[in-house]
């Protein structure tokens, strides 16, 4: 486990829609369950409902809720917008444009205040910010690993060794990848397909898999991730 001052994993995914909120969730809670005071952080949002003029960011406030803290809500999600498109269109369509100076500033003073940081992504790593910057630069202006979320589905292998090429390209540290299954799939080859395929084609650590209607991570993956 990452010691305090060198802390925290970027949870990204293949694709939007595999699961990275929930996985995110069940991280937090695995790490809690150990005694770790957990700093939460979803930097954008989009698709965000309005109730009585404030938006309110789903995703941001279930981490949130999840590792149990107090921060301000700017600080765990400094930009939200009501739009449910890429967020640099989002933040074009209210005439803004996201910072990411503003986001590390943010990021900094939640790290400063606890053990461990978990930031997660608006989709996937080429997911545009503003004209010039996507998740990509993000994560590499936080230094921060990443651990993948990909989802067992059509699809999966392309887009899993995609993320896990370009990332290592750009000089990111993959520390694994997490295979959701967003729903209930039958049991049969295809899955077990997928995971070998891209074991064969990457030698990024393969953490485990959890299923949509877990409450908690499964021992062994709470055991790799302790030992990212």
């Amino acid at each position: 486990m990452s010691k305090k001052g060198n802390k925290g994993f970027f949870i990204t995914g293949t694709d939007t829609g595999v699961g990275k909120t929930f996985v995110a969730g069940l991280i937090i809670n695995a790490l809690k369950e150990k005694g770790i005071d957990v700093a939460v952080m979803k930097p954008v949002e989009t698709g965000c409902a309005e109730k009585k003029g404030i938006l309110m960011p789903n995703d941001a406030l279930f981490l949130q809720k999840t590792a149990g803290v107090t921060d301000d809500l700017n600080l765990v999600n400094p930009y939200r917008f009501k739009e449910p498109i890429a967020p640099s269109a989002a933040a074009r369509f209210e005439r803004k444009t996201i910072k990411l100076s503003k986001i590390k500033n943010c990021y900094q003073r939640l790290a400063s205040k606890h053990d461990f940081i978990i930031v997660e992504s608006a989709g996937g790593l080429l997911v545009p910010l503003n004209r010039k910057e996507t998740i990509l630069d993000l994560i590499k202006l936080l230094k921060l690993p990443v651990i993948i979320i990909a989802s067992i589905n059509l699809g999966a292998i392309n887009h899993t060794l995609l993320t896990v090429k370009y990332a290592k390209e750009a000089g990111i540290k993959v520390k694994g990848i997490i295979f959701n299954h967003p729903e209930e799939n039958k049991k049969g080859s295809a899955k077990l397909d997928v995971i070998k395929e891209v074991k064969r084609f990457t030698d990024v650590p393969i953490i485990g898999e959890v299923h949509f209607s877990e409450k908690k991570l499964p021992e062994q993956v709470i055991s790799r991730i302790l030992y990212l």
